[in-house]
């Protein structure tokens, strides 16, 4: 359909139409495309809590299943929301490794293993298009963190880059994903949207890879470079480097015709695919019931001294639920791919009263504040707009910065943290000129006592008390400056006494010079004092029989843009968790955190349990493993290390010339732990899953496959993951299965080992001579050795 186009025509499909499409050309037949980011849902373009989307458990906690035809189910349920909210590709999954434990984005990874992401990654990318709509696999290539990933270049040799970290990719590829989205570093001195080694020698010449590369969002640099090296799609759109910005490289010859028609072909090529019939196969009770199996399915227990865990209903007369996250939980991350959650998602603290209810007295404290960075803003609406809403701030927009400015929009946002952008957000804030935005809301104290005031925005912005000035920025921000600002979230605080019982009207006036986003944020902290909630919390853990630690992170713990300092949880917490398995051995703690993290204080509690960010079935899943209703069927999918300096990769900050070397080479994660606390695969069920026996044969095609026999010994249904491993040229994952098995079930599984897995590259892809297979449940539950068969003689 392309040949019909000018060639001016083709030019432009190579830069999106606007924010989140294509260009399209009716004429031709050729439709336009909307796009919607991911990987845990379909999150909303205006990042606007009204958008409501499903909430999936996070690739961390899915890549803890091992499961493939769950994830592959997950994947569907997110392309049946895609095709509810008019979406023809997501930006998803996220298929970059998990190498070092402070990646500001690791609970957006499935794994540090690039098998183990590949394959789930694969799964879930067949689920998606299972329902008509694409797969945009990310970042490609080496976006593993986040601190300068503006201008960072990734060093890393060519072995390390083609079976680590572009292994996922291939997969993906070799599943049929409609697109791969170019990331915004750079990787051995090229630009990811310029690396043709990559995006042109590797994925569309050794992969032959048909489908589109688009770049991610605003991360091209130049005109020529990028298309000569292979990126086919600039986005968002309108053009900045490419499509009709390119003509003048086409005319001095810089450019090839055939480069650009081909560009506009694989564009082309995706909206024909994409834009054909699609069915949702999972939505309502079949996607709510889905989203608690896959949050159960990556709860990982990796301690149960003395069987606390099932808490069988009826045993324990006085259960204490402690801890922030059992009322805050962090179903995500803080990036602006965040899901706008359901108000109605049940959280941990009232499913779990609700199991235990009929059988033992249940209480709760949360032993710190749940809210340690800006909390929310609890506050009516200073108008009823007719709008539906009873709780949220007034937000009203000004078409200048002036008192005498006109309104040109109200609405009610029930949220502490406001984002627009431009050509997103033109309909209520114009952001390509000065302007002024006001937020008013009644908030009404129920205790008395200091109340702390939080405010923060990307521009000048004044916060007042019943008409009284109490915070204010008043210093302008450059618009190169605006994004930095927005990410970091920085607030101000003020420290006021209100009386219990006192109303008093919020007044908030931001006022903002031309970028292409802008944002607001505030919040109240109630009255309250750390000591005074470990108290509450350490004397309620006395009085109980069983208690249930809930603790973990925030969602700004998690963001774009930033990685973190460390691995520890919140002193606070740790503190917490300290105090309170001193005055109960019997507790059970459930850590809610996205990544690998310190566990150092284990062995002070009964059991572990790690959550992950399981999306928004957390409530219902976690309730029903706890009571022993559903298994924790989890395992590691990442390595924890006994102390932070035995992380094979760990500092993600780049050198002065702004290069982040992988020193590391292949052996990320657990592959370069000699002795990690916890490595990938770990963990256990109620059920007891014996592997009896495992060896390797040969199948007709002459690969390699194993084969095993698994008994199930306990008296309930459980399941369990049957890895296979290689000793050299360093300890690597090579296959698995998951297997579900009733009461008592004895079963023989076959496990097939991809010939790649068993090879290297040495300047092309060569047979490693002894791999030194063994097959067990851990990286180092080395049950049985796997020597290879003999190879048949002919003749």
């Amino acid at each position: 359909m392309t040949d019909t186009l000018t060639l001016e025509e083709q030019l432009a499909m190579t830069a999106g139409a606007a924010m989140w499409s294509t260009v399209g050309y009716e004429k031709a037949g050729i439709p336009s495309l909307s796009m919607a980011d991911g990987p845990m849902g379909i999150a909303s373009g205006r990042v606007d809590e009204r958008d409501v989307a499903l909430l999936t458990p996070c690739p961390t906690a899915l890549g803890a299943s091992w499961d493939v035809e769950l994830t592959a189910k997950v994947g569907t349920l997110v392309g049946g929301e895609a095709i509810r909210m008019g979406v023809d590709m997501v930006l998803a999954p996220n298929v970059n490794l998990a190498r070092s434990p402070l990646a500001g984005r690791a609970f957006e990874y499935f794994s540090e293993e690039p098998v183990l992401a590949g394959v789930l990654g694969a799964a879930w990318t067949s689920g998606l298009q299972s329902t008509g709509t694409a797969s945009v696999v990310k970042h490609l290539v080496c976006n593993d963190s986040e601190t300068d990933r503006d201008r960072m270049n990734a060093v890393v040799n060519e072995r390390t880059l083609r079976e680590v970290y572009l292994l996922p990719f291939e997969l993906c590829a070799e599943a049929g994903a409609g697109g791969m989205l170019a990331a915004y570093n750079r990787v051995n001195g090229d630009w990811c949207a310029e690396q043709h080694h990559v995006l042109t020698t590797i994925v569309k010449g050794e992969w032959n890879y048909p489908g589109l590369i688009m770049s991610d969002w605003f991360g091209t640099h130049s005109t020529a470079a990028t298309l000569r090296a292979g990126l086919d799609l600039e986005m968002p759109g309108p053009a900045r480097f490419l499509g009709f910005k390119a003509n003048d490289a086409l005319e001095q010859g810089e450019l090839d015709a055939d480069r650009i028609k081909d560009a506009a072909q694989r564009v082309t090529r995706a909206a024909l695919r994409f834009k054909q019939e699609k069915k949702a196969l999972i939505a309502g009770k079949g996607a709510n019931e889905l989203l608690v199996e896959a949050a159960a399915a990556g709860f990982v227990m990796l301690r149960n001294e003395g069987g606390l865990l099932p808490l069988v209903p009826g045993r324990d007369k006085h259960i204490a639920i402690i801890g922030p996250n059992a009322a805050a939980p962090c179903y995500q991350g803080g990036t602006f791919a965040k899901i706008a959650v359901s108000p109605d998602a049940v959280r941990p603290l009232e499913a779990i009263k609700a199991r235990f209810a009929d059988h033992a007295r249940v209480d709760y404290e949360p032993g710190v504040d749940p809210q340690p960075r800006l909390p929310a803003m609890p506050v009516r609406p200073i108008r009823d707009l007719g709008d539906g809403y009873a709780e949220g701030m007034t937000i009203d927009y000004y078409d200048g910065q002036g008192q005498d400015a006109r309104l040109v929009a109200s609405e009610t946002r029930d949220t502490n943290s406001l984002v627009w952008f431009t050509g997103v957000h033109d309909d209520v804030a114009t952001l390509d000129r000065p302007a002024r935005i006001v937020a008013r809301g009644m908030f009404h104290a129920e205790h008395s006592g200091d109340h702390i005031f939080y405010l923060g925005a990307t521009g000048p912005v004044v916060m007042h008390l019943d008409g009284r000035e109490i915070l204010a920025q008043q210093e302008p921000i450059p618009s190169s400056d605006v994004m930095g600002k927005l990410k970091s979230g920085d607030a101000r605080s003020v420290s006021l006494p209100l009386d219990a019982g006192q109303n008093a009207v919020i007044e908030i006036e931001f006022t903002y010079d031309p970028a292409r986003v802008h944002g607001l944020w505030y919040g109240i902290r109630r009255p309250d004092t750390p000591e005074a909630m470990l108290a509450r919390a350490v004397a309620l853990a006395k009085q109980a029989d069983a208690v249930i630690l809930v603790v973990g992170e925030t969602s700004d713990a998690s963001v774009e843009s930033k990685d973190r300092k460390d691995t520890h949880l919140p002193a606070e917490q740790i503190a917490l968790i300290e105090a309170v398995t001193a005055a109960n051995p019997r507790t059970a703690v459930v850590a809610n955190v996205g990544h690998a993290f310190d566990t150092r204080w284990e062995d002070q509690a009964a059991a572990l349990l790690i959550a992950w960010y399981p999306g928004e079935g957390f409530g219902e899943a976690i309730a029903q493993v706890l009571a022993g209703d559903r298994e924790p069927g989890g395992r590691m999918p990442v390595a924890i290390a006994r102390e932070e300096s035995d992380y094979p990769a760990f500092s993600l900050t780049p050198d002065v010339n702004g290069d982040l070397v992988y020193v590391e080479g292949t052996r990320i994660g657990y592959r370069g732990m000699a002795d990690p606390r916890h490595t990938l695969g770990e963990g256990s069920g109620y059920a007891e899953v014996a592997l009896l026996a495992a060896q390797v044969e040969r199948n007709d095609d002459g690969g390699l496959a194993v084969r095993a026999t698994v008994e199930n010994r306990s008296d309930r249904a459980g399941s369990d993951v049957i890895q296979i491993y290689r000793r050299a040229p360093e300890l690597a994952l090579c296959a698995f299965a998951k297997v579900h098995l009733a009461a008592g079930e004895r079963r023989d599984i076959v496990i097939v080992i991809a010939h790649r897995r068993l090879q290297t590259w040495r300047d092309g892809w060569v047979d490693i001579e002894n791999p030194g297979l063994f097959a067990g449940r851990s990286a180092r539950d080395m049950a049985f050795d796997l020597p290879l068969p003999a190879l048949e003689s002919v003749g």
